[in-house]
This record gives structure tokens, sequence and C-alpha cells, in this order.
């Protein structure tokens, strides 16, 4: 797991610090034993050795420590979706690759541990920072692309930019949402190929 700290989560105390990362370490492993939801600080506090007392000098509340855990797992699907759109020259194939890494990248670290899926499910659920930083970075990332394809004249340009990127965002959120993706398995080897097409055919000049 990552040890990225990310401005969007709560946290106290100086913002790099060992034991903080120790408790993120030691929380990760406990949600994907026991779960989130079943898991309380007492709980985190007896498995690390620490005393609650003094986790809560690093967080306010376990939700700050799922949050953290989620801002972690979001952190590398991010990066996973720009290292495949750095690896493409023109913005239709960065399209195409945004959307095949966005699906490979949440299948692979949201649903190989279904413990950890919780954290994610309460994030999407509840709306936390962490999640809605995230999605606004993707849609930033996505009008990048647009914007670039736009300059080169591989799409439109006559609908509002806001408007072509949310529409081409709200195909992809179900491949970002988890609460959503799980109900697309039926579709999920085709679908980038599939909606990357579609949203290219309407970008088209």
């Amino acid at each position: 797991m990552s040890k990225t700290v990310t401005k969007s989560v709560p946290v106290r105390g100086p913002a790099d610090h060992e034991v903080r990362d120790q408790i993120v370490a030691a929380a990760t492993e406990h949600f994907s034993r026991y779960g989130y939801e079943k898991t309380t600080v007492s709980d985190l506090a007896k498995a690390i050795g620490f005393s609650k007392a003094y986790i809560y000098k690093f967080f306010e509340s376990k939700q700050a420590i799922g949050e953290m855990i989620c801002a972690n797992c979001l952190s590398q699907i991010e990066a996973e979706v720009r290292a495949a759109v750095d690896k493409a020259d023109r913005p239709p194939e960065k399209l195409r690759r945004m959307f095949k890494s966005v699906v490979e990248a949440s299948l692979r670290l949201f649903f190989q541990d279904r413990k950890l899926y919780e954290i994610a499910a309460s994030a999407a659920t509840e709306r936390w920072q962490a999640a809605r930083a995230y999605e606004t970075r993707i849609r930033e990332l996505l009008q990048d692309i647009v914007l670039e394809g736009r300059q080169s004249g591989d799409f439109e340009r006559k609908t509002p930019l806001d408007e072509t990127v949310m529409a081409i965002y709200l195909v992809m959120r179900p491949y970002l949402n988890p609460l959503l993706l799980q109900h697309g398995f039926d579709y999920i080897d085709e679908a980038p190929t599939l909606l990357s097409g579609l949203a290219l055919r309407s970008l088209s000049p």
C-alpha cells in the first residue's frame, strides 16, 4: 500500500509521520481481514498495540483512517490511468486507453479484496472528500484530452467544452464508482471498447 498523504483527507499531527503510516498499514490489514464496518477504533488500537487516545492524535475518526486508505487506492488507480494515457500519442487513443485502464484498475483494486471494497462502497455512498477529489481529477484529465483533441483537429469544437466533458464522464462513471461497477460485470470485457468508440464517434468533427 502506498504511503500517499492526501490533503483532502482529514488528519492530525505532522503530515509526514511514520506512526500515521503504521496506523494506516495496520488498519488496511485489519479491514481486509475483518471488514471496515465491523472494525472499531478500539479494535485497531488493540491490533496495533497503541491506545485509542494515541490513534486519535493522528486521525479524528475511523472514517478518517478509511479515507486515507481509500485515497491511497484511488491514487494508485489514477496513476495507472495517467500512465496508460501518456503512452498514447493522439487524443482518440488516449481516450480509448483512459476507458480501458479505468475499468481494469478499478476491478483489480476494489474487487480482488472484498473487505476493502466496503471502504470503497462507504466512500461512494457517503461522498467522502477523497472520492470527490478523485472524481474531480479524473474529469480534469478527461478535459485535457478533449482540449488536446480539439486543438489537433481530431474532435469537434461546436459543443460547449463543459457539456462535452460531463457527458463523456457520465458514460465513464459507472466504471469509476464501485457501487455501480459491481452491476456491470456481464459487460465488463466489451464495455471499454464499445463506450469509448461511441464517445469518439460523437466527438468526430
